[in-house]
């Protein structure tokens, strides 16, 4: 491959170069030579005529003239150019134009290249281009963290805010009265309201890195722990039709679209800047798009001018003033920044950390266990965060409810309760039984049978607590159903210690019980929640760690919601 090229499958195509080579169309060639043999043909017939006539004749007459020779013109190849453009897909014909201006009369090369790539493929491309039009700062950051250097002379060129889109009959489910918000596309594909969700790249194009910012930055308004917010925002990641999408190439397929056919083209809803959205509702297509900036999440794509050390500074100079603001305006750019948008932090770490992890999520089917303490103890009151005096049992339900939002359809759930009323009861009983949330019987989803038990829970006054004999059932039914591509967890809630039944054993017995049975290759944590000062937290510790799961005291109701959510994004990531 020619070193002047940035190679990248993915990318669009390349914008013109000034002074393009056109080949002629196919077949033109084959006329062209065709005519002139017949033309040659046609003045050797009138010499050899010319010739006979002249025979007749005592009279000398003059032969003609030999034809002139034919001479080749050889075209020579532009030589390199002395300034390689790097810019965002987008604002790239804006940099071309203002590059071809800079060509003198009657020149047939350019001084300068310009070609049309996304900013990740050029944050990793070699040789480096002398001049970058990124559609973000934030590649500038990410570029400097390794090493190379750019200079930025003066703010950025334009600015365009990110929006959320789509056709005009979705409008009523993800921008009701034209307001958008990501907290509306997330519930919206959780319910499936939506027929689709499309998320670029993010870590290849600015529309995908920072529509994922700004999306984590709205799920954290709305849930304090940062796992839950991180879980809710990831919820959203598996419900997408493709998180590689393309918005102009989306856009373009929109625009050959007609109301009848696009029935059955289901675009769905996606992110772009508003540049390209403006650019498609100029044009007066057939389907008609809608959206907005999200209230809860704006966001700038701006689009900085960086100069290479060692790059043609002169030229530099002079293509960025090219670069006029009337084009840029004509383009559909803005000149100035969006007020109350969200900055990016200025570390590039985080962002395309989260970035990565967007990126490298895996579908995951869920397999949950709940085991939920039913002994009297759980009627005692305890003081919540917030100060208030509730039950154990009333914090349990809260904590079941808010955890449970957590489950997406495709998850498989099981309940239990577990204690021992009298002397002869089983250590456990099945509330709800395992299977899909989405299936169920008797007019139920397993969901609605999941909200019930939980709202109608009730502990048994005087009732023992089987904690690990109920821990090891779980845990063997659980490894019985534990597959590859799945992630199995079981969910213990208690307020004590194990006691006061006939299963009663040692904490070293049940260790040992419970480690004998592991299987590497199918793990299944346990993931151990203490209510009140009488839980015992060392023996849930323990259990936790023997399984790879984690133990978490909880005095909030988020508490159940935030360790479920940390078993979760570990599974997303291994």
């Amino acid at each position: 491959m020619p070193e002047n090229e940035w190679p990248d499958p993915r990318l669009p195509e390349p914008v013109e170069w000034s002074q393009p080579h056109h080949d002629p169309p196919p077949g033109r060639g084959r006329a062209l030579l065709a005519a002139a043999v017949v033309v040659l043909v046609l003045l050797a017939a009138g010499g050899i005529a010319w010739r006979l006539m002249s025979n007749r004749s005592a009279t000398p007459v003059a032969q003609p003239s030999a034809p002139p020779p034919i001479v080749e013109h050889t075209v020579l190849p532009c030589p390199e150019p002395k300034l390689r453009v790097a810019a965002a897909p987008e604002i790239a014909p804006v940099v071309q134009a203002a590059a071809t201006g800079l060509s003198r009369s009657g020149q047939r090369c350019s001084e300068v290249e310009v070609r049309a790539v996304e900013p990740g493929a050029v944050l990793d491309a070699k040789p480096q281009p002398d001049v970058w039009v990124p559609s973000s700062s934030v590649w500038l950051a990410a570029a400097k963290s390794r090493g190379a250097t750019w200079t930025v002379d003066g703010g950025p060129l334009a600015w365009s805010p990110l929006v959320i889109v789509g056709p005009e009959a979705l409008g009523s489910l993800f921008a009701p009265n034209g307001a958008t918000s990501w907290m509306t596309v997330v519930q919206g594909a959780i319910q499936k309201r939506l027929p689709a969700v499309r998320m670029p790249d993010a870590t290849q194009t600015t529309t995908g890195l920072l529509s994922v910012f700004a999306l984590r930055q709205a799920t954290a308004r709305t849930n304090p722990d940062a796992g839950i917010a991180q879980l809710q925002a990831l919820t959203l990641r598996s419900r997408l039709e493709s998180a590689a999408a393309d918005p102009a190439q989306l856009l373009r397929q929109m625009a050959v679209e007609t109301e009848q056919t696009a029935a059955t083209f289901e675009v769905g809803v996606f992110p772009t800047t508003e540049q390209q959205f403006l650019g498609y509702q100029k044009a007066d297509h057939d389907v008609r798009l809608v959206g907005g900036a999200p209230a809860d999440g704006q966001v700038d794509a701006d689009y900085p001018y960086a100069v290479r050390k060692g790059a043609p500074a002169d030229l530099a100079k002079h293509l960025r003033e090219a670069i006029t603001t009337e084009a840029l305006t004509g383009a559909g750019f803005r000149t100035e920044a969006t007020k109350g948008a969200l900055r990016p932090p200025a570390d590039p770490a985080a962002l395309f950390s989260a970035a990565q992890q967007w990126t490298a999520y895996k579908s995951v089917a869920f397999q949950v266990l709940l085991l939920i303490d039913a002994s009297g103890s759980m009627n005692e009151k305890i003081t919540d965060r917030a100060g208030r005096s509730v039950t154990k049992a009333s914090l349990l339900r809260e904590s079941g409810t808010s955890a449970a939002q957590l489950f997406g359809d495709d998850t498989s759930l099981g309940m239990w309760f577990f204690g021992t009323p009298s002397a002869t009861s089983p250590a456990h009983t099945e509330e709800v039984p395992f299977g899909r949330l989405d299936a169920g019987a008797g007019g139920q989803t397993r969901r609605d049978q999941l909200a019930a038990g939980i709202g109608g829970y009730k502990p048994v006054t005087n009732s023992g607590t089987p904690l690990y004999q109920t821990v090891l059932d779980g845990v063997a039914d659980m490894r019985g159903r534990a597959a590859a591509g799945t992630a199995t967890v079981v969910v213990v809630l208690t307020d004590g210690s194990d006691g006061g039944t006939r299963f009663r054993m040692s904490q070293a017995d049940f260790l040992k019980k419970l480690t004998a049975g592991a299987d590497p290759a199918r793990p299944v944590p346990v993931i151990a929640v203490g209510y009140g000062p009488d839980a015992n937290m060392p023996a849930l510790q323990a259990m936790a760690k023997a399984t790879g799961g984690q133990a978490v005291a909880a005095k909030n109701p988020a508490d159940l919601a935030a360790g479920i959510a940390a078993a979760f994004l570990a599974a997303h990531g291994s």
